[in-house]
């Protein structure tokens, strides 16, 4: 009788990335490889920064048929090219396909599948960050890739209307349309960056889904005047972390969440994704408050507050 052939040994080794511009800060590196290290795993992940003569959907087509080739696992793709990279994957996600947008490309077999995870990232940041806040009427600045998620995130969490505010009108519109199209019951309206202080007078709740606070986009979306202390804020820019935005919200009294859950919730979700395993949540935010304990001392905040998804206000369940 013939012994039958042992199963083949499970991959202990794995390759990511990361493509676009300003990536330098990211965290995603250190998140990625760390949960890697954790669970007994060669895993390495390379960051690709974009010059602007590489945007062009040629360009990045090479660069994704590179990839393959070379044998990574996945990537994940970041400002500015969410958008101009979701039609260059084989196939979309239903989720992405309905926003038109994707930040991580899973490979397989030589085949190319585009999800979107920063809508569940910044799903279970908010609930975890700003449980039960009012979601009358919300605020969106930015139509693009990362507000297109945020859009369907908040949708799906329930808010009764939300303004899209960018100064592109007609990519505010296709965010409105694809929101639409997807099923979401949400009452919207197309608002440019003029319209803020009517906005945000009777808004609920604002969210930054803009690069602007980054640090190669300094400053903040918002006039600092608009703001209220029962407006809540929530800002999808995590480095810095605490972000002009954040810090002027913070010292009104707003509720306020940092991009800090978003970020490690779209990491975890991303990880999962390339390695088919399930990752650490809660050791994956003591990693993220490890890697920005330094950069938020001294932050210059009044004394006892915190935004939401700092080291020192960090959810225990994710």
């Amino acid at each position: 009788m013939t012994a039958s052939a042992p199963p083949p040994a499970a991959r202990r080794s794995f390759l990511a990335g990361l493509l676009g511009q300003g990536i330098g800060p990211s965290l995603s590196p250190e998140l990625h490889e760390r949960e890697g290290a954790r669970q007994g795993l060669r895993y390495t992940y390379k960051t690709v920064e974009l010059p602007d003569d590489a945007l062009r959907p040629d360009h990045l087509r090479g660069l994704l048929r590179a990839a393959v080739e070379l044998g990574f696992d996945g990537l994940n793709v970041t400002h500015p090219v969410k958008q101009v990279m979701a039609p260059l994957v084989d196939e979309l996600a239903p989720e992405a396909a309905a926003i038109g947008a994707i930040n991580t490309i899973v490979v397989e077999d030589g085949r190319t599948r585009g999800h979107n995870t920063d809508v569940t990232g910044f799903a279970a940041a908010l609930r975890a960050g700003l449980p039960g806040v009012p979601l009358e009427r919300v605020v969106l600045i930015g139509a693009g890739g990362a507000g297109g998620a945020v859009a369907h995130a908040l949708a799906g969490q329930g808010v009764a209307h939300l303004s899209v505010v960018d100064r592109d009108a007609v990519r505010a519109q296709q965010l409105i349309d694809a929101l639409a199209a997807a099923g979401n019951q949400v009452s919207t309206t197309v608002c440019a960056p003029e319209e803020l202080p009517d906005l945000l007078a009777e808004a609920s709740g604002l969210v930054n889904a803009t690069p602007m606070g980054m640090a190669a986009h300094p400053g903040s979306p918002v006039p600092a005047g608009l703001l209220r202390e029962d407006l809540w804020v929530a800002d999808i820019v995590y480095r810095p972390l605490l972000t002009e935005l954040v810090k002027e919200a913070t010292a009104l009294g707003c509720r306020v969440m940092t991009g800090a859950g978003m970020a490690v919730n779209q990491a975890a979700d991303s990880f999962e994704l390339f390695l088919g395993r399930a990752a650490a949540r809660p050791a994956m935010f003591a990693d993220f408050d490890e890697l920005v304990a330094a950069e938020i001392d001294g932050d210059g905040l009044p004394s006892g507050t915190r935004p939401a998804h700092c080291p020192t206000a960090r959810p225990t369940e994710h």
